[in-house]
């Protein structure tokens, strides 16, 4: 079905849905790149005055992508909840943007709805949106998960704490799981990009961190971020895994890219319930996307980014995962070329993500050769934790020397708290009491030289 739309005196023809959603997406690279964004600027404006007039039961009779070649497809339409999209399937895509403007649209309304909203009418929606839209619309949803420690509270914000070192090596890791702790960070998730994937040096990293963990009884989890395939063997050979990482994507193709499956997805997940590690809850998942990644593998199937970035949500939602996040500016400026189309991504993700109902952080982001500055991060994360963003990477200087990239920092992370007056998840912040590392106001105080976590403390292999 084509749709057609005139702005003065020229007409618009959009071939098909795929082809309005991509030209009223907003400018950047990776739609430039894929051939497929608006030739002008009249063009997008065209698109998105048509793409407001359509229903949204449109996106349930139309497919992106053939339902009969893709298993995103297919999940997002077998597991579609009817009863939950029942309450806005009368809207317009216009109508939804103001409907989740509206005060109409609150916390309760919008967990309502969460299970019928589809990735496309998420990003469809978006495309509607101001920046300070999306922020009013995200603030709004809340999206609550628990392992041995509670996140997505209100008034909350979560930080991974990510000790990555280039050789692996458990001096350096363990000065940055110290230097992140005595700011307050690591509550979301302490959390190692390891340098290599062989089987016996994972072993050791999971190792240490869990002894870390128990051995000063802090109220959060560790993860090792390789392939989901090595954590399902880990788990078989008893190695304490908490949660199971994997970078997932919107598209079958490219999550094969990934070397993964939804039913491979689906075995871990099996796999790492059954441990029963969580004390508090059995959210056990952990998610990385980001947009571009589908047309990096060219497996967009000419799909703009940011529709194939909410599909990859589906894939999160299924597996109820504790944390998930946006990679945002990792993957370079031939998908978002600079600071401006990097803070319009995080935005657009967190949105869609949380109007999905999945927890979603941001690791706000970029490579070095960018159009992009710390500024424009200072921008990103200030906006996204105006709009209740559920945790924020926190790295050394924000200078991640593994992977080569800048992300933010644990200063960072407490100039946020401190501005908007949020706090770590309520276990850990207690804990941070507890260690003297927060004061009763949970303010972060100087620690003497022979506090526990610089002394050693419990003897284990990191501390030591």
């Amino acid at each position: 079905m084509s749709y057609r739309h005139s702005v003065g005196q020229e007409s618009y023809v959009f071939r098909d849905l795929k082809d309005l959603l991509a030209k009223a997406t907003p400018a950047r690279s990776g739609d430039y790149l894929a051939g497929v964004a608006a030739g002008s600027y009249a063009e997008r404006v065209a698109a998105r005055m048509c793409l407001a007039e359509v229903p949204l039961k449109r996106f349930l009779e139309e497919v992106l992508i053939p339902y009969e070649s893709d298993e995103v497809t297919r999940l997002i339409f077998d597991t579609h909840d009817a009863s939950a999209f029942s309450e806005i399937s009368h809207l317009t895509v216009g109508d939804f943007r103001n409907w989740l403007l509206s005060d109409a649209a609150d916390e309760a309304a919008l967990a309502r709805v969460a299970p019928g909203v589809t990735p496309e009418m998420a990003a469809a929606v978006s495309k509607l949106m101001r920046n300070q839209d999306l922020i009013l619309a995200a603030r709004k949803c809340r999206v609550t998960t628990a392992f041995r420690n509670t996140i997505g509270l209100p008034g909350r914000l979560s930080v991974r704490l990510q000790p990555n070192h280039p050789t692996d090596d458990p001096r350096g890791i363990a000065a940055s799981v110290v230097d992140g702790l005595l700011y307050g960070a690591g509550d979301a998730v302490i959390g190692i990009n390891p340098a290599s994937d062989s089987l016996p040096a994972l072993t050791e990293l999971y190792y240490l961190l869990d002894e870390f963990i128990r051995g000063f009884n802090i109220p959060t989890q560790s993860c090792v971020l390789t392939h989901v395939t090595n954590q399902i063997q880990l788990m078989e050979k008893g190695v304490p895994v908490d949660l199971v990482f994997q970078s997932v994507a919107g598209t079958e193709q490219a999550n094969r890219g990934f070397g993964i499956s939804l039913s491979i997805l689906d075995e871990a997940y099996q796999a790492a319930r059954s441990l029963g590690r969580g004390t508090l809850g059995d959210n056990v998942m952990y998610f990385e996307t980001g947009q571009g990644s589908a047309l990096s593998a060219n497996a967009h199937h000419g799909v703009d980014q940011q529709t194939c970035e909410a599909r990859a949500y589906a894939v999160a939602r299924r597996f109820k995962p504790l944390l998930s996040n946006t990679v945002v500016g990792f993957i370079g400026p031939e998908y978002l070329f600079d600071g401006k189309q990097i803070v319009r991504a995080g935005l657009e993700d967190h949105f869609c993500g949380k109007l999905m109902g999945v927890p979603l952080g941001c690791d706000v982001c970029y490579t070095n050769h960018a159009e992009a500055d710390q500024d424009d991060m200072d921008n990103l994360m200030t906006l996204l934790a105006t709009a209740g963003l559920t945790f924020l990477i926190g790295v050394p200087g924000a200078d991640d020397i593994m992977l080569n990239y800048q992300s933010t920092s644990f200063h960072d992370a407490l100039y946020l708290r401190r501005l908007l007056g949020l706090k770590p998840a309520p276990e850990f912040e207690r804990w941070l009491m507890e260690m003297d590392i927060a004061d009763g106001d949970g303010r972060i105080q100087p620690i003497p030289p022979n506090h526990p976590l610089l002394s050693g403390g419990p003897r284990n292999r990191l501390a030591a």
